[in-house]
């Protein structure tokens, strides 16, 4: 607990003692007033301060208002208990609210504690300690054990054990070493480690994290919004109702006091604290649970979007795939799969393709150069080079036929790189991009959840697309599309009516996540045009919590509409029966105070982990 909720807990245990000792003292009438009035003061004095505060302020219709006015009047009409109960009763349903407010809060400062507050760099040979804003592009940072990763960047020596957990939600700690690359906000585990910085504080991860989680609770839903609008309307309705009752009925049948009473219970129970705080701190709630599980939501708006999704679109490279090439198959014609390969190898060993370096990867050992002469790059074909003092083509098919080799398609899908010598034809390698281990368990995930359909969108061709589909279950997709006709298949299922959300993580998938009604990017390996357009960041690129994610939000939505319906629902009764003298003081507690308590509560259950 914080000191101030100390300090109230202190005063709610105070009341506590002296509202049942002048209930049930046997003292004269005036000193049960004193002790009364004692423990009102000493729980109430900072509600009656604000109101008045309030009021000097030209700020009248809030809950510290109409409890005054509720509780002052009934200690007018000589109803002590009540008075006194009714203060002690809303100030213990403030305490566990700003309870349940500060655990919300925890779970976001705990993403909060990722900022590194220095870094050690080396310069001119001496190590250095410098805030991580004052580092630049380029320098070589040395990180300790137990210290925290100031800037993203590259390992140039040593290897250690970090924690990306803050970051990712992901508990498993990682090993990295020299060519690793290191991702802010982390934690050095081991060993020491000097690493190459590659972006400034302003664009590392951890910063762009925290502008996100800043900027979260600046996005409100529009059941928040109308909740605020519906506040500033129903508290100046229900306390000019409170004040006819109290003057039109004695004015025709007479009884003053007992009309005043149920003016005061009708404007006690018309406080409409339960709906203010419940739902806010259900999406906060909501927000905060998303962040320990490396689900980074930028606000309730987006939470209530993705509750009313129905169609998923996916990108494939870097989203349900790795966008990283391995060598899947080699198919060699009269030479030995080995040969093949360190053919393929040798004439590649200038390229920095990724397709190239994937086959370079499985070739394994070191390739001499000096077996290698003259490489050509011929564009969008392929190389030509002279290996081992022969002449090699290694390609795609248009280059085999300019070589004059007799070559053949492949049965299996994937980029198919073709050797020749000359016009011989040796054979051709498979290479594919490794589809993400919990992609077929998300798309499962996503089929269970209802969703109308499921539907990639790829730049690869046909071939590629489909195999990718077909192994993932996916309803769905279209190949060989460009950026824009991405936007413009994204634009046909939004114009049908559909609730799209789009998964992407690359420069080019940018406007496509701004267009979805909700955007769903990569955050570890996605670029930084991706993860500003989206929605909702997934931290460790996994795409198994995509149904974690639209789990969360229809949980919280769900609680915030129970809340509305609860809290709505009590109180128009209780209104009705106060109005009609079927309430007594002690009921109107329970429609603003229990009301409140167990909203609040309801609204807890948004922070318990979702799986």
């Amino acid at each position: 607990m914080s000191r101030k909720q100390k300090k109230l807990l202190l005063r709610i245990i105070i009341a506590v003692v002296l509202v049942p000792l002048g209930a049930f003292l046997p003292v004269p009438e005036i000193y049960k007033l004193l002790i009364f009035i004692a423990g009102y003061l000493v729980v109430g004095w900072d509600v009656l301060y604000g109101a008045l505060r309030n009021l000097m302020g030209g700020r009248l219709f809030d809950e510290k208002f109409l409890m005054s006015i509720a509780t002052l009047g009934a200690f007018a009409l000589h109803e002590y208990p009540e008075a006194a109960g009714v203060m002690l009763f809303y100030q213990i349903g403030e305490f566990f609210q700003s309870l349940a407010v500060r655990k919300s809060r925890n779970s976001i400062a705990e993403l909060m504690d990722i900022r590194p507050d220095t870094a050690t760099v080396l310069r001119d040979g001496e190590e250095i300690t410098l805030s991580p804003e004052e580092v630049s592009v380029g320098e070589t940072l040395i990180i300790k054990a137990g210290e925290k990763i100031p800037l993203d960047g590259t390992v140039i020596s040593g290897h250690t054990t970090i924690n990306a957990s803050a970051l990712t939600g992901e508990s498993m700690p990682i090993d990295i070493g020299p060519g690793d690359r290191a991702v802010s906000g982390s934690v050095n585990l081991s060993g020491l480690i000097k690493l190459k910085a590659e972006s400034a504080y302003g664009e590392s991860t951890v910063a762009k994290i925290l502008e996100l989680v800043e900027n979260a609770s600046e996005k409100k839903a529009r059941v928040e919004s109308f909740i605020s609008r519906f506040a500033r309307w129903y508290t100046p309705c229900v306390v000019v109702g409170a004040v006819l009752l109290a003057l039109i009925p004695p004015l025709i049948v007479g009884n003053w006091s007992t009309w005043i009473n149920r003016a005061l219970i009708f404007l006690m129970v018309s406080c409409p604290c339960a709906l203010v705080v419940s739902v806010p701190l259900s999406f906060f709630g909501g927000m905060g649970g998303a962040s320990r599980q490396g689900i980074l939501i930028k606000g309730a708006q987006c939470m209530e979007a993705m509750e009313r999704v129905d169609t998923m679109v996916f990108d494939k490279t870097g989203t349900l795939t790795e966008g990283s090439f391995e060598v899947s198959a080699i198919h060699p014609r009269n030479i030995s799969e080995a040969e093949l390969l360190d053919i393929a190898a040798a004439a590649e060993s200038y390229s920095s393709h990724p397709i190239a370096e994937s086959i370079i990867c499985a070739h394994g050992g070191h390739i001499d150069k000096s077996r290698i002469g003259e490489v050509k790059e011929i564009a969008g074909r392929g190389i030509k080079a002279v290996v081992d003092g022969e002449t090699f083509y290694v390609g795609n098919g248009a280059l085999m036929d300019e070589a004059g080799a007799q070559w053949h398609d492949c049965h299996l899908s994937g980029s198919i790189i073709h050797i020749s010598r000359e016009s011989e034809y040796l054979g051709h390698i498979v290479v594919n991009d490794r589809i993400k281990a919990n992609s077929a368990k998300a798309i499962a995930g996503l089929k269970k959840l209802r969703m109308k359909e499921l539907i990639m969108l790829s730049g690869d061709k046909h071939k590629i697309a489909e195999d990718v589909a077909g192994k993932l279950g996916i309803d769905k997709f279209e190949s060989e599309l460009l950026p824009d006709q991405k936007l413009e298949e994204l634009q046909k299922l939004i114009e049908s009516g559909r609730k799209v959300a789009f998964v992407g993580d690359g420069i080019n998938d940018a406007p496509a996540l701004m267009r979805a009604d909700v955007g769903i990017a990569m955050g570890a390996m996605g670029s930084d045009a991706a993860i500003e357009s989206a929605d909702i960041v997934l931290m460790d690129d996994d795409p198994i919590k995509l149904p974690v994610a639209i789990k969360i939000c229809r949980k919280t939505m769900m609680i915030v509409k129970e809340n509305i319906v609860f809290a709505l629902g009590v109180k128009a009764v209780i209104l009705i029966m106060g109005a009609l003298g079927l309430a007594n003081m002690w009921v109107a507690i329970f429609g603003d105070v229990g009301v409140m308590l167990l909203a609040v509560l309801n609204s807890m259950r948004a922070m318990i982990k979702v799986k």
